[in-house]
């Protein structure tokens, strides 16, 4: 059985944002020393991660910092309502855009390999990148 923590699905939901609970989980199990060799190199600065940054305007450092000083997920989504002035439509571009990620071109072509690297590459129903970390992980 793998020690592996793993966080929430990308599909999970904080204040309209997708992605961003599991971000914060990210950031928590990096704090701990407990974020997995394999997700250390998009941590922050690549895939969903950069994209989260780059649509809400927040930096890394300043959502580093508020995870890091707020115990729970209320006192995170309240500094977002707070901090971050993005509309519905910014939010759900956000989302499209995700959950495109892995179906046509090179991402395509990365979608299938991390399949095949998985054993999951019978799962014809893994269309996208955030159904594949699903089922990687263990949700689907």
């Amino acid at each position: 059985m793998s020690n592996t923590i793993y966080p929430r699905s990308p599909y999970e939901k904080m204040d309209g944002w997708v992605h961003l609970p599991r971000l914060i989980d990210k950031i928590r199990l990096h704090k701990a020393g407990q974020l997995h060799e394999d997700y250390q190199p998009n941590y922050l600065n690549k895939g969903f991660d950069l994209a989260w940054f780059e649509a809400s305007g927040v930096t890394p450092d300043a959502l580093i910092e508020v995870v890091t000083n707020s115990i729970t997920d209320g006192q995170i989504s309240d500094w977002i309502k707070a901090n971050v002035s993005k509309s519905d439509a910014d939010k759900e571009a956000l989302q499209n855009n995700l959950l495109s990620y892995g179906t046509h071109g090179a991402l395509l072509d990365r979608l299938i390999q991390r399949k095949a690297e998985s054993g999951l590459q019978d799962r014809h129903d893994i269309q996208c990148m955030f159904q594949y970390i699903d089922a990687d992980e263990g949700r689907s």
